[in-house]
């Protein structure tokens, strides 16, 4: 049985040969000054095992491959109808399987099977139902099918669902009180098995979708192009409302937007055309889910165990999730009945040379475990990794420059410290875009009346996202000047690409317009001078944000400053990310700040964000600010169509001039990712769309135990100067000590005399 207690929760002294109560009782019968001398050189010699001292990891771990990394707020769904933010599908993505996945190494980013034998191709199909052909105009499309063939012999993680008794009876499925007394995490259920994974678990999956207690994020996007989803969502309902006990069985209930073929091909039915359906095949919303998980957990007395789909999910990946504790860690372990997989054998120009095809053929994963621990602070975190304790690091504000040094060109490298440890350097422009957000239903920041439009265009102004730069990420990132992110086909840089609302091009360059400017609009929009002409009372805004520490602090302060200088009064208003991402689903904030990493590489994946029917209040979308725009909707639902070409291109700079006018976003930043690794960690390329890339990376854990070793040398001096000083203090007192037994022994002697 492993020891799962760190070096810290030892014992300070170790008696082998006894127990701990005997080996207490004889170090306590010794005179004060010897207990203390051997408790001394005890600690001095308890790091003698190999272990270094400050380790925080378990001995039996210095050798395994085990990676280990962080979280610093649990997942709130881990469940794949309900699971889209980016610290989710951290977890997510290396545990389901959908069809589809991007190919690791190619740029640009190359669909590839995952699960499925090929590549899907789509089949139009006109309105009298015929078959059309590939290059069919659009308006005589009536819909799309995709049929997707998966592989034979995958098999699900062994789960307690799955498990049966000799006459082939399920054992967890009807849980009585008795048992679930005993019960109290996942792992305490004695018996678990697996099935081989069919077309009908995707289509089952599909159909959560469409649940009416799950709430999907992308119900109301796929509601428009998934036929019959919408309907079969208000089918689901009333079977829910009139159901007998938890569990809503959607075996029982079909629709024709997808539907099994055979016992390895199903097909999914797309109204009209909608090109973009084949990057969604990539994401875990499109995972298999097996009925008998749904079945499992939706079992009464589970949920307030925290044993659900969102806590312990059930997929075919290389991974599994053994350990959900949020307060401390989170475990992945490699799946046993894992399929298999290779690593590519091709890549890019360069990838030869910089290792990234050492591996070609090898069976994937290569790690075995990955340990995530809960690290709330940067500082701790960075500490630990300097130390060999963490294998990957991104790069705070505050340890920027002890980790990189910006040349006169503005190109990065590390610092002479950073290389003596042979840290690794990765850079590149991210495919994200971090956004302040205005709530469109808020009565004062929001609405489509010019009041709050150029109040809205005020702030634009004010908020310099230039110094935000500067100031917080040291550099990492370019002012946004509209909804997409460079390397996304749409977007546009230099003149063409600037967004006049905030900025005049100035010297063959954009210079955001002046303040004087933004107070003239404040005072246009009925605030002159910060105060409200209907009540003359001072414009309080609120800003909803999460965080804690330093940073967060500073970056508050820093708002409050942008704010102030347009005489606006700033209330921050702080919360945890659970409680944020409820205000957001209510419709409740004023204003925010948000970030999106895409999703796929097209346009669509970045305007959706804006598209009216798309809401996060009421529809559960991704639309946080709730902006609606008819005119914005209709070029979105033309845009998003189209082959990428000057005619696209046309449609989206449109669509960008609409939502600049308009202003529901201050358009942010698009982030520089810079991520550190130790040289012990292989096969890391940058990655800004694929969300399953854990299996391709490895550890030399050896090399990692040297260095841990080198860097984490004791300090033994004052230890030494300590056991030195008590010798000088006990060694008089023990001849005292001795002087006195031998007088009183020589008086004793005398007085029997």
């Amino acid at each position: 049985m492993h020891n799962n207690k760190s070096d810290g929760d030892m014992l300070p002294y170790q008696c082998p040969e006894l127990n701990q109560l005997k080996c207490r009782n004889e170090v306590n019968s010794k005179p004060h000054g010897q207990r203390w001398f051997i408790l001394v050189l005890l600690l001095f010699f308890a790091g003698c095992d190999g272990q270094s001292w400050n380790n925080p990891y378990p001995a039996q771990e210095r050798f395994e491959n085990t990676l280990y990394s962080s979280f610093s707020e649990r997942p709130n769904h881990l469940d794949p109808a309900r699971s889209y933010a980016s610290n989710e599908i951290e977890f997510t993505g290396q545990i389901y399987e959908p069809p589809l996945q991007y190919h690791y190494l190619k740029r640009p980013y190359e669909l590839i099977p995952l699960t499925a034998t090929r590549m899907p191709k789509p089949v139009y199909i006109g309105k009298n139902g015929k078959r059309l052909p590939a290059n069919a105009p659009v308006n005589k499309i009536a819909y799309t099918l995709y049929d997707i063939k998966i592989q034979k012999g995958i098999r699900f993680q062994p789960h307690p669902a799955f498990a049966k008794n000799a006459e082939g009876e399920f054992l967890y499925h009807q849980l009585d009180e008795q048992q679930l007394i005993k019960i109290y995490k996942l792992s305490d259920f004695q018996e678990t098995d697996s099935r081989e994974l069919t077309a009908a678990d995707y289509v089952y999956q599909i159909k959560r979708l469409a649940h009416p207690k799950l709430h999907s994020p992308i119900f109301g996007l796929m509601s428009a192009y998934i036929a019959d989803l919408k309907p079969y969502a208000g089918k689901l309902k009333k079977a829910a409302d009139k159901m007998e006990g938890h569990y809503l069985d959607l075996n029982k209930h079909n629709f024709a937007g997808a539907k099994v073929i055979n016992k390895y091909t199903y097909r999914i039915k797309i109204k009209g055309k909608y090109p973009q359906m084949i990057y969604w095949l990539t994401m875990p919303f499109f995972a298999p889910v097996p009925w008998e998980a749904d079945r499992f957990y939706s079992q009464p007395g589970l949920e307030e165990k925290n044993i659900t789909l969102d806590w312990y999910p059930v997929g075919t990946g290389p991974y599994m999730l053994t350990v959900n504790n949020p307060n401390l860690q989170m475990v992945l372990e490699k799946n046993p009945n894992f399929h298999g997989e290779v690593y590519p054998s091709e890549g890019m120009p360069g990838d030869q040379e910089s290792g990234l095809l050492v591996d070609a053929g090898k069976s994937l994963p290569f790690i075995d475990k990955v340990v995530y621990t809960l690290e709330k602070e940067n500082i701790p975190y960075w500490n630990k990794f300097l130390q060999g304790y963490y294998d990957v690091s991104g790069i705070s504000s505050d340890s920027f420059d002890q980790a990189v040094n910006i040349g006169a060109g503005g190109e990065a490298e590390l610092t002479d410290e950073m290389k003596e440890k042979g840290i690794q350097l990765k850079t590149g422009l991210a495919t994200s875009m971090y956004y302040f957000g205005f709530n469109m239903l808020d009565p004062v920041v929001g609405g489509k009346n010019k009041s709050a439009r150029k109040l809205r265009h005020a702030i634009s102004i004010a908020l310099d996202y230039e110094e935000f730069i500067s100031i917080f990420l040291n550099g990492r990132g370019i002012a946004a000047q509209g909804p997409t992110a460079p390397g996304i086909f749409g977007y546009r840089s230099g003149k063409e690409g600037m967004n006049p609302v905030v900025y005049k091009w100035v010297n063959g360059k954009a210079k955001r317009r002046d303040i004087a400017e933004a107070k003239k609009l404040l005072a246009d929009a009925g605030y002159p001078g910060g105060v409200s002409k209907k009540t003359g009372k001072p414009l309080l805004l609120h800003y909803d944000t999460t965080g804690s520490g330093p940073d967060s602090k500073a970056r508050f302060d820093w708002m409050r400053k942008q704010f102030k200088k347009i005489n606006i009064q700033l209330v921050v208003r702080n919360t945890t990310y659970n409680r944020f991402q409820e205000k957001m689903l209510k419709g409740t904030s004023q204003m925010f700040m948000w970030g999106w990493n895409a999703d796929y590489p097209d346009p669509e994946n970045f305007l959706f964000l804006l598209y009216g029917p798309n809401k996060k209040a009421g529809l559960n979308g991704e639309n946080a600010v709730n902006y609606a725009n008819k005119k914005f909707d209709k070029l979105f639902i033309k845009m998003k169509d189209m082959a990428n070409g000057p005619k696209r291109q046309k449609v989206i700079d449109s669509m960008v001039d609409i939502v600049r006018k308009d202003a529901p976003w201050i358009w942010g930043f698009n982030p520089k990712s810079f991520s550190l690794s130790h040289k012990w960690y292989g096969n890391s390329k940058p990655n800004f769309i694929a969300n399953n890339t854990l299996k391709y990376k490895k550890i030399d854990p050896v090399l990692r135990y040297q260095k841990r070793q080198a860097w984490n040398k004791p300090i033994l001096w004052p230890i030494i100067l300590l056991v030195l000083a008590m010798i000088v203090v006990i060694i008089p007192a023990v001849l005292i000590f001795i002087r006195k037994e031998h007088t009183s022994g020589r008086v004793g002697e005398a007085n029997k005399a």
